[in-house]
């Protein structure tokens, strides 16, 4: 790692598509309606997924992110993201 390399965490959220069937979230609505919920009108269920990287910058980090989605994280076909990148906390 360069000297002015710093750690970031990148956030990936992954949903489905407009259009595209989502059977998980019409399984939560109809398990929703069964509790009650009955105002519930609609459920899409996706997936978040966090990876800590080093980069030099916000922007080299975000383009890793892309690249990572585009590549492997997401199903273009199927799916759509949208990426968050923040400075990475201590642990």
């Amino acid at each position: 790692m360069a000297t002015s390399d710093k750690t970031w965490t990148i956030e990936a959220e992954i949903m489905p598509k407009r259009g595209v069937n989502d059977p998980q979230g019409e399984a939560v609505l109809s398990g929703l309606k069964q509790l009650g919920f009955a105002n519930v009108n609609r459920v899409r269920v996706g997936k978040v997924i966090r990876v800590n990287l080093t980069a030099e910058s916000e922007d080299a980090a975000r383009a890793a992110g892309q690249e990572m989605c585009e590549k492997l994280l997401a199903n273009p076909v199927i799916e759509e993201f949208e990426l968050t990148v923040r400075a990475a906390e201590e642990e």
